[in-house]
C-alpha cells in the first residue's frame, strides 16, 4: 500500500517507485480524514471550501492517472488509523510506503496506525517534499541556522538538488481492484458549495496535470518567469507570480520538478535575477520545513520557537472584524475580502494582514494562522506557521519588524485599484 498524504502525484514520487520495486501488487490509499473538516474553537472550518475543492480535484485527477497505470486509489472517509487496518486485512497488505511527516497531528495519526496494525506489517517512510534532501544539507538538524540567509548561502554553496524521479511503469491489469472509489463532494465534507469569483487571481483546478499546464504557461508560453522578481509583489491578475504554491502544498508537483524546469528555462530562454528568485522562494519553503523539523511542536506554541512572552488578545470582536474585512485599514480589508471570496491572497497581502493582526491588533497569532489554514487554497503547515511566527515576532525574523500598512498600500496599490476592486466601501 502507498499511503498518500501531501504527495498527490505520479512523477517524482518515491513511495510509488519503491512500492513497484517490491514486486508485490500495489494499491494506493487516501483518506479525507473527517478531523480535517471540523469546526475550530474560533467557529470556522479547519479546512474550508476553497482548499477542500482544490484537494478533491487533485485526488480525482490522481485517481485517473493511477488507473492509467493499473493502480487503484482507495478513497476513504475514515481516519487512516481506522481505514487502513481494514484494507490491510481485506487485501493482505504486508508493506506500507509513505512520505515522512513531522508535525503534531500527522505524527499522532502514524503512531496510532502503527500501534493498531500487526507488528509484522513493514513501514517504509522517506522524506519526499524538500528541495534539498535532509541528507544533502550541510548542517546537522540541531545546528540548523535560525536565520534564513545563513541557511540559504550554505545550501547554495554546498548542496545539490537531486534529479527528478521518473513516472513508474505500467503495472499488470490484474493489479487493479474491481471496485472503484468516489471522491466526496463539499457537501459530504460538511462544507458549502462555492462558485469561482470572476476576479480571482487563482482560477485554477487541482491536480498534477493542471500544475504542469500552469508551469508551461508561466515559463514557456509567456516567458513570465523572466520577469518574476519585478512582478512578484503584485496584487491583481493571474500572472504576477507563478501561483505554483497550491500544487506544491498538496504535492501535486514537487519542488525538484520546478527547480529542474527553471534550470532548463535558464539554458533555453534566459537566466537572470527573476529565474534565480523563484529558486530563492523554493529555498524559503524548504527553510520553514526544516525549522518545523528542528523545533517540532514549538511552531504551534504561543511563544513560538523563541518562547517569547507577549501579551496577546483573543477578543472575538477584533478577530471577526479582521476576518470579515471591516477593520479601519482599507488595504487589510481588501485582502481579507479577496481571501474570503476566492481562497487566495498575494504574498504582499499576507504579510500585511498578518502583521496588522499580530502587531496592531495584538491578537493571538495562532488564530490568524488557523484562519489562513482554513481559507488558503495553498495552505502548507510549515510555511504558514513559519511565516506567522516570523511576522508575530516569535520566529525567525532577527529584526522583529512591523509593517506600516498604509505605506505598503501606497507603494504596492498606488491609485487604490486593488482596494477598489475588493472593498466597495472604500472611498478614493
Amino acid at each position: 500500500m502507498v499511503w498518500l498524504r501531501n504527495d498527490l502525484r505520479i512523477y517524482d514520487q518515491q513511495s510509488l517507485i519503491l512500492a513497484k520495486q517490491s514486486g508485490l501488487k500495489v494499491v494506493a490509499y487516501y483518506s479525507f480524514d473527517p478531523r480535517h473538516y471540523y469546526i475550530t474553537p474560533w467557529d470556522f472550518h479547519k479546512t474550508g471550501s476553497f482548499r477542500a475543492q482544490f484537494l478533491i480535484e487533485s485526488v480525482v485527477e490522481l485517481q485517473r492517472s493511477l488507473t492509467d497505470l493499473n493502480i487503484s486509489l482507495i478513497i476513504d472517509n475514515r481516519p487512516p488509523e481506522e481505514g487502513i487496518p481494514d484494507w490491510v486485512d481485506r487485501l493482505n497488505i504486508s508493506q506500507i510506503f509513505l512520505q515522512k511527516e513531522w508535525t503534531q497531528e500527522e505524527r499522532l495519526v502514524e503512531h496510532n496506525l502503527r500501534a493498531t496494525l500487526d507488528k509484522e506489517i513493514e513501514f517504509y517512510s522517506h522524506y519526499d517534499q524538500f528541495l534539498f534532501h535532509p541528507k544533502d544539507i550541510p548542517f546537522e538538524l540541531n545546528d540548523l541556522p535560525e536565520v534564513f540567509t545563513l541557511f540559504r548561502k550554505q545550501c547554495e554553496k554546498r548542496s545539490t538538488v537531486r534529479k527528478v524521479l521518473p513516472e513508474i511503469t505500467l503495472m499488470p491489469k490484474d493489479n487493479r481492484l474491481e471496485h472503484t472509489f468516489q471522491a466526496p463532494t463539499l457537501a459530504d465534507l460538511g462544507l458549502e458549495k462555492i462558485e469561482q469569483h470572476p476576479n480571482s487571481a487563482f482560477p485554477f483546478k487541482g491536480g498534477g496535470e493542471q500544475a504542469k499546464r500552469r508551469l508551461d504557461h508561466y515559463f514557456w508560453d509567456t516567458n513570465k518567469l523572466s520577469y518574476y522578481k519585478q512582478t512578484r509583489n503584485g496584487l491583481l491578475g493571474i500572472d504576477y507570480s507563478s501561483k505554483l504554491s497550491a500544487w506544491l502544498a498538496n504535492g501535486s508537483i514537487s519542488p525538484r520538478q520546478i527547480y529542474w524546469e527553471i534550470i532548463d528555462y535558464e539554458k533555453e530562454v534566459k537566466k537572470n535575477q527573476s529565474t534565480y528568485w523563484l529558486i530563492f522562494e523554493l529555498i524559503w519553503r524548504d527553510y520553514f520545513k526544516y525549522i518545523a523539523l528542528k523545533h517540532q511542536d514549538a511552531i504551534f506554541h504561543l511563544g513560538g520557537i523563541l518562547n517569547k512572552d507577549y501579551h496577546w488578545d483573543t477578543a472575538d470582536t477584533k478577530v471577526h472584524s479582521w476576518i470579515e474585512g471591516t477593520t479601519r485599514e482599507p488595504f487589510v480589508n481588501a485582502n481579507m475580502i479577496e481571501l474570503n471570496k476566492t481562497g487566495w491572497m498575494s504574498n504582499r497581502g499576507r504579510q500585511n494582514v498578518a502583521s496588522y493582526f499580530a502587531k496592531d491588533l495584538l491578537l493571538d497569532w495562532r488564530i490568524g494562522a488557523a484562519y489562513f489554514e482554513s481559507q488558503l487554497i495553498d495552505h502548507d503547515v510549515h510555511s504558514n506557521y513559519g511565516n506567522w511566527m516570523y511576522v508575530a515576532g516569535v520566529g525567525n525574523d532577527p529584526r522583529d519588524r512591523k509593517f506600516n500598512v498604509r505605506f505598503q498600500a501606497e507603494r504596492y496599490d498606488e491609485g487604490g485599484k486593488f482596494q477598489r476592486l475588493w472593498n466597495q466601501n472604500t472611498l478614493f
